[in-house]
């Protein structure tokens, strides 16, 4: 049996795998590799989240700066799961010259470093400060006297089913104190022949993003996934508004993973449950920030109408 390097992972792919729904969590999604498919992902032409956030940030700068209340004191800029920071770079270079400490937070090692390198070389001015870890985590390290503005942004609370959200606001607006904001964005309830294509890119990102998570078992817990026997699966239910994302077995087969001394067995088209992109409405959002201390003073929207970023300030 080889090593365990990451015990954490490798106890989430066994409880995962040995569930009566087979599932992987979509928090190891991001190795190397993912990360750039991810980035891969950003930038495909169904994929118009990006776009839409982007086009706010580009379009709606004056705004932003307006509804986060953004003045001479000095705050702690915290961004949850940064990414590039790609849209986040449009707000630094509007609020360049202001007193403020930007502090990206992202699970992957190699967004958090390669974020420090672009805004140290663009915005020398900005200082940075990078945390990695995942969302649920960094709220502990989120400890400052000052006031803090926060970024929860590309509809990562989507990713949460309606309850884990709720839980989550609620630990992250007690780390907010009174007059705090948080800028939340979220892709809005729309059709499915919009919301599909997003995550079923003709050019295949969204496959191969998903597909690589099994090669990610396969390095590190010494597995033997025959990627080319599992297919992407996505759903999306117009009514409730949650997209989901699969991996089916095209035959009955078992799989083997050393590290975890785990069998794993198919059936044909039987699937694993990937992630969910929940999409979002003003009465969504109401309840799950229900009883959190958090307030909505404001939303800005793209063009189309397609994606908002709401302003939530602690109360």
């Amino acid at each position: 049996m080889i090593e365990i390097l990451n015990k954490e992972f490798a106890d989430d792919v066994h409880s995962g795998l040995t569930s009566s729904q087979k599932s992987l969590n979509s928090r190891w999604f991001y190795d190397e590799r993912g990360d750039q498919i991810f980035v891969d992902i950003m930038n495909m032409p169904e994929y118009y989240l990006t776009n839409c956030e982007h086009e706010i940030f580009c379009d709606q700068t004056e705004k932003l700066i307006q509804v986060l209340d953004i003045d001479e004191t000095h705050f702690d800029l915290y961004e949850l799961g940064a990414g590039d920071g790609t849209k986040t770079m449009e707000l630094l270079r509007a609020i360049n010259g202001a007193d403020f400490t930007y502090h990206p937070i992202d699970i992957s090692f190699h967004a958090i470093h390669n974020l420090e390198q672009r805004v140290q070389n663009e915005l020398p001015e900005v200082d940075v400060r990078g945390i990695q870890d995942d969302y649920f985590s960094a709220l502990g390290k989120m400890q400052s006297d000052n006031r803090k503005v926060i970024l929860f942004m590309g509809s990562n609370i989507g990713n949460m089913d309606d309850e884990k959200a709720h839980k989550f606001m609620c630990k992250l607006s007690e780390t907010m104190s009174r007059g705090d904001v948080l800028l939340l964005g979220v892709d809005l309830m729309k059709p499915g022949h919009i919301v599909l294509p997003a995550y079923n890119d003709a050019s295949g990102h969204t496959a191969a993003f998903n597909l690589n998570l099994l090669e990610r078992i396969n390095r590190e817990l010494d597995g033997n996934f025959d990627l080319d026997k599992f297919i992407h699966r996505p759903v999306y239910e117009e009514d409730t508004g949650f997209a989901k994302s699969f991996l089916q077995s095209k035959e009955k087969q078992t799989v083997r993973i050393e590290a975890l001394d785990l069998s794993v067995d198919f059936e044909e088209r039987e699937t694993i449950f990937m992630e969910i992109s929940r999409k979002y409405n003003d009465s969504i959002l109401r309840g799950v920030i229900q009883d959190t201390g958090l307030q909505i003073t404001n939303k800005l929207t793209d063009s189309k109408g397609y994606f908002a970023d709401y302003i939530l300030k602690k109360v």
